[in-house]
């Protein structure tokens, strides 16, 4: 592997987390006085999105960027507020899985189509070109650091 500048890889780490962290909070608007709120629109990204719109427990919170209990409290607020419904996964029977209501499907997709032309419209700052240069180094940056991290060999 040859020598990164140090230097060099702190300014692009600093340059990527300022990037990250003030687009979030531009997009983030889309959520004040929305019906659904942030984490559960991301949960419900998940669902939407997954066959029958069912998903599994563990593949939502893999999702997430939030703990697994913090998951199951969200996804049990969600089944109240009638966004989604959750019952034992009849293949795994210590998991969950979890499925979207029609409103929390109407929900989602209403705010979804304002999220989405939200996000387009901050990243068109950005080429064709230099978006898809953006997904494969962010696609490389969440590789393990190291394979034998997880038992690899070489």
């Amino acid at each position: 592997m040859p020598m990164t500048d140090r230097r060099l890889a702190i300014d692009a780490w600093e340059s990527l987390f300022r990037a990250q962290h003030e687009i979030f909070g531009e997009i983030s608007g889309d959520f004040v006085d929305a019906p659904l709120e942030q984490d559960e629109y991301d949960v419900l990204l998940t669902v939407v999105r997954a066959p029958e719109m069912t998903a599994r427990l563990r593949d939502v919170t893999r999702n997430l960027l939030i703990s697994q209990p913090s998951v199951s409290r969200l996804v049990d607020r969600m089944v109240t507020r009638g966004l989604v419904t959750k019952c034992p996964d009849p293949e795994d029977g210590r998991g969950s899985l979890v499925r979207a209501t029609a409103q929390g499907a109407r929900a989602f997709r209403s705010l979804g189509a304002q999220h989405a032309r939200t996000i387009v419209d901050r990243m068109s700052t950005l080429d064709d070109a230099e978006l898809q240069a953006l997904l494969a180094l962010t696609t490389k940056l969440r590789e393990p650091a190291c394979p034998t991290e997880l038992g690899e060999t070489a």
